[in-house]
Order: C-alpha cells, then sequence, then structure tokens
C-alpha cells in the first residue's frame, strides 16, 4: 500500500497545482501525507492491502460511473473465479456506502447511497466542470458519481482509514481519474480556502457538537456564490424545535442535535447562507440501510423499535433525513 500512496500523492499534487486549489497545495499534500501514514500503521492494513492485492491486476473493458452500483470491468475482463474476488473483495469488511460492481462481484453496502444520489442530482446545481468537495465522504462512491455527472475534480476528506482502502480499490482501475480522498476530517482543513464550486455534506451535521460551526466550516470551503449540498436528519417541529437526545440515538453515541426542517433553514440563513431550497424529505428505511454479506454488523433493524418501526430502539421518532443547498 505505502507504493500505491505514493503513486496516488504524486497524481494529487500534480491535479492540485492545476487547480483553483494551488494556493493551498502544500497544506493539502501534507494532511495527505499525515493521513496515510496514519492508515500504514493501522492494526488491519495487512488484511486489507492481502485483499486489495490478490484482486485481478487487469485493465477494465467497461467503467460506467452512471450506474447506481459503480461498475469497473466485467466477469469476461478477469482470468480470476469469481469466489477468489469475492474473496480478496471481502478482506475489506465491512462495505457501508455503495453499492459498487467490480469484475462481475457485486458489492451490495450497508447503505444504498444511489438512492440519495438519485434524490439530489436533479435538484443540484449542473456539476460540468466544477470543483467539488464531499466532506466525510466515506468509501468515495459520490464522488465517483461527481464524475459521471461532469466534474472536473472530485475530493473527499474522511479520516476513517477503511474508507480510504474502499476508495483504492476503485481508483487502481482508472488510476487518471480526477477524484481523490484526503484522509483528514474538516477541522484539519485550511482555514478560509474559497475554493470550492460545490462543497456536500452528507450525514455529519448531527455528528458536530456544535452544529453552527459546522455549517460556518462548510461556507468557508465555498466560492462565492458556491453551492452547498446538505444531508442531515431532521425532527419534527415549528422553527423553534432542536431535538437533542438524552443518550444514544438509534444506538449511535454521537449525535448531538437534530432541528426541524425550519430550524435548519433558520440556522443556513443564520451562517449567511442565501437562495435555501429542500430538495427532499424522506425516512431512512431498512431497506436503504441494513446488514448484507458485505456489512455483517448491525445496521437500521436493529437500531428501531422491533414492534414499532416509527420509532428508535430507545423510543425517539425513528431516523428522517432532509437534503437542502444553499448558495455561499
Amino acid at each position: 500500500m505505502k507504493h500505491y500512496a505514493q503513486l496516488e500523492s504524486r497524481r494529487l499534487q500534480g491535479q492540485l497545482e492545476s487547480s483553483p486549489l494551488n494556493t493551498f497545495s502544500d497544506e493539502l499534500m501534507a494532511l495527505n501525507r499525515q493521513g496515510w501514514n496514519k492508515i500504514l500503521k493501522h492494526g488491519d492494513l495487512n488484511r486489507w492491502s492481502t485483499g486489495f492485492h490478490a484482486l485481478p491486476d487487469t485493465q477494465p473493458s467497461r467503467i460506467d460511473l452512471n450506474a447506481a452500483a459503480i461498475q469497473i470491468g466485467t466477469a469476461e475482463d478477469s482470468n480470476m473465479d469469481q469466489p477468489d474476488i469475492k474473496h480478496a473483495l471481502q478482506q475489506m469488511h465491512p462495505w457501508r456506502k455503495g453499492p459498487f460492481e467490480l469484475f462481475g462481484i457485486h458489492i451490495d453496502t450497508e447503505w444504498r447511497s444511489d438512492w440519495k444520489w438519485d434524490r439530489l442530482k436533479d435538484g443540484i446545481s449542473p456539476l460540468h466542470g466544477r470543483t467539488m468537495l464531499d466532506v466525510g465522504c466515506g468509501s468515495g462512491y459520490h464522488l465517483w458519481r461527481m464524475l459521471g455527472a461532469g466534474a472536473k475534480l472530485a475530493i473527499g476528506i474522511d479520516p476513517t482509514p477503511l474508507f480510504s482502502m474502499h476508495f483504492a480499490t476503485v481508483k487502481r482501475y482508472q488510476a487518471d481519474s480526477p477524484a481523490f480522498i484526503l484522509p483528514v476530517g474538516i477541522e484539519h482543513m485550511p482555514e478560509n480556502m474559497a475554493c470550492f464550486d460545490t462543497v456536500f455534506s452528507m450525514g455529519i451535521l448531527y455528528h458536530r457538537k456544535s452544529p453552527i460551526d459546522h455549517l460556518i466550516a462548510l461556507k468557508r470551503l465555498l466560492n462565492p456564490g458556491g453551492e452547498l449540498v446538505i444531508d442531515t436528519l431532521i425532527i419534527a417541529g415549528d422553527i423553534n424545535t432542536c431535538f437533542m437526545p438524552h443518550g444514544r440515538y438509534a444506538k449511535m453515541r454521537n449525535v448531538w442535535f437534530i432541528p426541524s426542517l425550519e430550524m435548519l433553514q433558520l440556522w443556513l440563513k443564520r451562517t449567511g447562507f442565501t437562495s435555501i431550497q429542500c430538495l427532499d424529505v424522506s425516512p431512512t428505511t431498512i431497506k436503504e440501510q441494513r446488514s448484507t454479506d458485505w456489512m455483517r454488523f448491525e445496521s437500521l433493524p436493529n437500531f428501531l423499535n422491533p414492534e414499532d418501526h416509527s420509532q428508535t430502539i430507545e423510543g425517539y421518532p425513528a431516523p428522517r433525513r432532509a437534503i437542502l443547498t444553499a448558495q455561499a
């Protein structure tokens, strides 16, 4: 993996130096090195890298970034048996965000991230030629969808080491694609970058102890007039409603504030965003988030009241999400 990290770093530097992020190239490259140093010391790296290096070393005949399951190659492209490919990919269990299809193996991830993309894709500004940032990008699934929609450069940030391995598994077969993950959190990003045309924050806001500070940080990453796309939990109520669970929420320890839709719109307005639009409000169902052969731990069915899926296991209202856009 060290060799992959070195090659990817060189590609990243080249992209940064020829992009609007050029001014921050040195800082971002330093963050990238720090993040990869942590990945290369991770206790599970040997298992992950064993799977990574066992995958077919071949050029895929087909890449489809617009398919619901990001497609890399076909079964006919590889001289490996399908069970061997599946075994290699499952060395990087759990796969949470997707789905993907590599050389005929369908990776049925915990989340149907394609459903979220379908809810927002027609309501956001066209991505052609834009410079993108996905905060808390997970496996990078939405980065590939951004490129499929015509983005010029798609960068994700996420400090979880396994997610960088998932991204690397897809990126190795399209090495020159202008998509990258920096293995860091938003708090490490340079201040007042004002470089990105579109910034995504999907499923992050309710994990922040200070949601207002998070919105301000997102705004400072955007070009003047740039677009924020935000997906977060909401609660029923009016403009004065904001819910803070007493302890866990749907078994999650790190849920702090869940606003009503009107309260969320007020937060965006108070932090300087304009042209605020709600694209979608949907409950999260057990068809969208669930355990699979690729994520065998507990998932949403275990987090809800088994006798009443309108409530969490703790008795709170079940997850309901809103997707909004706003202009910096």
